[in-house]
């Protein structure tokens, strides 16, 4: 007899869509996350720790690529809600194209099983749990929508809001940014973000981010039937009859051996291959592991020492123009964004190699404006998540960066010297970088090439789910979180009707937008080790 009806692996944004979606089937959920609740304290909001060796990073070390550096440090955050605990909180939609086949300079982006018509509803769903804000229109890149945003955009100010004109003025249509963050632009008073200088990339003392802990698990946790543990580390699935029967782990230190009816794995595409292969379960088709994408993404701080940039919240800028190409480019380039102000300890780390002291840092805090860039890297089989059977080896090499560069040396000369910066710090993310890790179990419709069927059900078991970004075959040039909670929308959808019965179809009114101070459910089925005093975690959750 199974212990639960459903087990969750892993309490991020696929993981914690999971558990919301499914909370109010009655059915007996226990959702299991390796790390603890990230504490709210003071620290939260200390550019000096954030970005320093500490900061809630993970203690982890991955083998690194063939003919590659040795050691791999990526920077990851094992806590309930996953990495989104520290992102800059910018969903966007993938492009429609994004779901067909698409022809870059570096290769080819495969399409998709599924299209952007059957997930448009989902993207509903998922921007109404999320609390996105925009501005339907805006974005002439954008697919159709069955409704508008749930919350208006975050204006322009300032200093970037003269870089909107300036941009507008050189013919291109930039728009503002889709932020998940819980906050009345109206009425500020009403929910509790404060649009500050500490969101991207920190966590949020005031639980104002739409992370997965704050937007999912704990309104998920309300529910009786839903439990979750903590320092809970599965490290066997273990297959009887093509099923999975038993979860064979560890809890604080000890031996743990569950089981369910009912199987979810979202430990994130890198940890989910890992755990998949070290289990030598449902790979008859050899492509776990295989096709890791994690993005090209670079960073520009632009300067123009006569115009100092003093906005607080500068993270409302975006631009598109460039997502399918140039004139002189006929292929896609990719995204462009602006990221949190970067305060000088930010700018110090990622403008390292430039030898960088303090001095020069807080002269760029004050007068850059911080551009990002995001491109899309391919799926190579040789790009690779590898089981050692000691720990984990990324067996990666970037590619389709020829284009990636083209980018930057186009937007940079052709519109950002012409808005009149002169100076220019630029800065790639690197192999520690895998905030945007997927397509290492991809979905598709023929067992022999893929992973997971349409549903996201592994192909040669009954009763295991992925919904991570594994499941992407691309994921075109945007963050992927939206796509993994719309996707997990979809799966539960999916559950809802022939795991468990239900006639009727999910829609946005499962997905209400009145809980205007998420950090207030706090009433929760927990087992969490105990904490004392000198514990880095004993200001709780």
């Amino acid at each position: 007899m199974s212990n639960y009806d459903v087990i969750i692996i892993g309490s991020g944004a696929g993981g914690g869509t999971m558990a919301y979606t499914l909370a109010d089937t009655g059915k007996k959920i226990l959702i299991l996350e390796q790390g603890s609740f990230l504490p709210r304290e003071k620290r939260n909001w200390d550019p000096h720790f954030i970005f320093g060796e500490d900061g809630y990073k993970a203690k982890v070390e991955w083998i690194g690529p063939d003919d590659g550096q040795d050691v791999v440090k990526p920077i990851v955050y094992h806590r309930v809600g996953g990495n989104t605990k520290m992102y800059g909180a910018l969903l966007h939609r993938q492009r429609p194209e994004d779901f067909t086949e698409q022809k870059h300079k570096g290769g080819i982006s495969p399409g998709w099983c599924v299209g952007y018509d059957e997930f448009e509803p989902y993207y509903m769903m998922a921007e109404h749990v999320m609390k996105i804000h925009g501005n339907a229109g805006e974005d002439k890149t954008a697919g159709h929508r069955s409704g508008p945003y749930p919350f208006k955009a975050f204006p322009h100010e300032g200093r970037i809001a003269e870089c909107v004109q300036q941009l507008k003025d050189l013919g291109l249509n930039p728009h503002h940014s889709n932020l998940a963050l819980n906050r009345d632009i109206d009425e500020p008073w009403k929910r509790p973000c404060i649009a500050c200088n500490t969101c991207d990339p920190f966590p949020c003392m005031l639980h104002a981010k739409s992370d997965a802990e704050t937007a999912m698990v704990r309104p998920a946790l309300k529910h009786k039937n839903v439990s979750l543990w903590t320092n809970t580390r599965i490290d066997q699935l273990v297959e009887e009859g093509g099923k999975i029967t038993r979860l064979e782990g560890e809890r604080d230190g000890e031996k743990i051996s569950l089981s369910a009816d009912l199987i979810i794995v979202s430990c994130g595409a890198i940890n989910t291959a890992a755990l998949l292969l070290k289990s030598r379960v449902a790979n008859s088709s050899d492509q776990v592991g295989r096709n890791f994408t994690k993005h090209n993404q670079s960073g520009i701080s632009a300067i123009d020492p006569r115009n100092p940039n003093d906005v607080v919240f500068q993270k409302t800028l975006g631009c598109h123009d460039f997502y399918h190409g140039s004139p002189e480019h006929p292929y896609p380039l990719g995204t462009i964004q602006l990221t949190g102000k970067a305060h000088w300890t930010r700018i110090m780390g990622d403008y390292g190699h430039l030898d960088m002291d303090e001095t020069r840092a807080r002269f760029v805090q004050k007068y850059a404006v911080d551009f990002w860039f995001t491109s899309e890297d391919l799926p190579d089989p040789r790009n690779r998540i590898e089981w050692t059977g000691k720990q984990i080896k990324l067996n990666y090499r970037p590619n389709n960066r020829e284009s990636h560069f083209e980018f930057l040396d186009y937007f940079q000369q052709n519109y950002l010297e012409k808005m009149g910066f002169t100076e220019f710090l630029r800065s790639t993310k690197e192999l520690e970088f895998t905030w945007h890790q997927a397509g290492t179990a991809q979905f598709g419709t023929d067992r022999k090439t893929s992973v997971l069927d349409p549903n996201c059900k592994a192909w040669d078991l009954d009763n295991l789910y992925v919904v991570d970004a594994s499941f992407q075959p691309s994921q075109g040039a945007t963050n992927p979180t939206l796509t993994i909670i719309a996707n997990a929308i979809r799966v539960a959808d999916h559950l809802r009707k022939d795991w468990f019965g239900e006639g009727k179809s999910l829609s946005t009114e499962d997905y209400p937008l009145s809980d205007g101070y998420m950090a207030d459910n706090a009433g929760a089925n927990l087992s969490v080790h105990s904490y004392t005093s000198d514990d880095d975690d004993s200001w709780g959750a």
